[in-house]
């Protein structure tokens, strides 16, 4: 029950690092209290993991200690992970935006994964929960339910809270915090946001319009498609601002312009003359549906050629300004990531060890880097337990 690591979660990171360590020689235990592995590369990209993406740099991250994630992301880049996938035979494609998936199952890249885990003769525990972990120079004990085992390397790899109902837990969280360590306020990222009431009331039963729009927030710019959902509001533009809202303690609201690339001003002015209601023109530039009902619901009926300049000027304003104050998010069940986690400021970021704790190691959704939509998640997840991997 000795071993040089132990690498406690057996999802994207974990196996990355267990992996890794036990290619370069190190005897390595893989803990998971789940029955499964990888259970979120499985469910991720629609069945088919969305496994890294071609443009990933450090700054599809979201820090607060931004730069952190520099070091592990240009040592191991998504051409590396690619080549990996490659050399399995995995086929893959890739969407917009640079985002990569498996033409095939994601099963294939948790297979992958438990294949090279297999070639580092990495030893399974699992489902395997731990009960305690006690630290010595030199030496971790860590109590589980299947005995207890000694490594004089520990890595955590638990993830962050997201879709408790496969398995996630706040052990990360925990353990940081038994070693002295800092937390940023875990919040759910990448995830769906809901109305207040009276936004509800006026836009609730849009649920299933969908259309390009661009997104901003405390610094987060996204122009992707927006979907209206019997809550709030969803789609790529609205996940991946919301972590930029998150990070803003919900103080700022959302701006959302629903004509990106259109100058509405110029484009209202052309139509100074028109004897079309305003619904009608509009309907030419977004769903019907919207059209209609955001006309209904600032009281622009008429045809522009009846209206002021001062309500064709606020109409210019609220369809390319349009602010949302969401009443919050749908939680972690609907979420991609956690933002937040343990504070980088306490790991290095070449080998993501923990600065006065040698041999104890951070990495994955549990630390406070945070990825963009579209693969960067698991990009981060595959460089940071290559780093640990490398090192413990």
């Amino acid at each position: 029950m000795r071993f040089d690591v132990a690498v406690i979660g057996a999802g994207a990171a974990g196996m990355m690092c267990a992996a890794t360590a036990g290619q370069r020689g190190r005897r390595v235990v893989l803990i998971d209290h789940y029955a499964k592995v990888g259970e979120k590369i499985r469910i991720s990209g629609g069945g088919r993991c969305n496994f890294t993406n071609l443009h990933a740099t450090h700054r599809d991250f979201i820090s607060g200690n931004p730069d952190f994630c520099r070091s592990a992301l240009a040592r191991y880049t998504p051409r590396d992970f690619i080549d990996l996938v490659e050399r399995h035979g995995i086929a893959w494609h890739e969407k917009t935006l640079g985002q990569l998936f498996c033409d095939d199952s994601s099963r294939r890249i948790i297979d992958m994964l438990v294949e090279e885990c297999r070639a580092g003769g990495v030893e399974w525990r699992q489902p395997c929960a731990v009960r305690a972990v006690s630290y010595e120079p030199g030496r971790f004990e860590v109590a589980t339910t299947m005995g207890t085992l000694r490594a004089g390397a520990l890595v955590v790899a638990t993830g962050g809270l997201t879709v408790p109902k496969i398995g996630a837990t706040a052990f990360a969280y925990r353990l940081a915090e038994q070693f002295g360590l800092g937390i940023v306020a875990p919040k759910p990222a990448l995830v769906p946001l809901s109305f207040e009431p009276s936004l509800l009331a006026r836009y609730g039963d849009l649920a299933g319009v969908s259309l390009e729009a661009e997104a901003s927030c405390d610094g987060g710019r996204f122009r992707e498609a927006l979907l209206f959902t019997h809550r709030g509001l969803s789609g790529p533009a609205i996940l991946q601002v919301s972590s930029y809202w998150q990070r803003a303690g919900a103080a700022e609201p959302i701006a959302i312009d629903l004509l990106p690339g259109i100058d509405a001003r110029a484009w209202l002015a052309a139509e100074r003359r028109s004897a079309s209601p305003l619904a009608h023109l509009l309907a030419r530039r977004v769903p019907k549906r919207l059209a209609q009902q955001w006309c209904e619901g600032h009281g622009w009926m008429l045809p522009p050629a009846q209206m002021s300049d001062a309500a064709l000027e606020e109409a210019a304003q609220s369809l390319t300004d349009w602010r949302v104050r969401p009443s919050g998010t749908l939680g972690y069940n609907k979420a991609e990531v956690t933002l937040g986690g343990v504070d980088t400021r306490a790991l290095s970021s070449k080998t993501m060890e923990v600065n006065g704790v040698p041999g104890l190691y951070f990495i994955g959704e549990g630390v406070d880097v945070t990825g963009h939509l579209g693969g960067f998640n698991f990009q981060w997840a595959w460089a940071s337990g290559r780093a640990a991997g490398n090192a413990a």
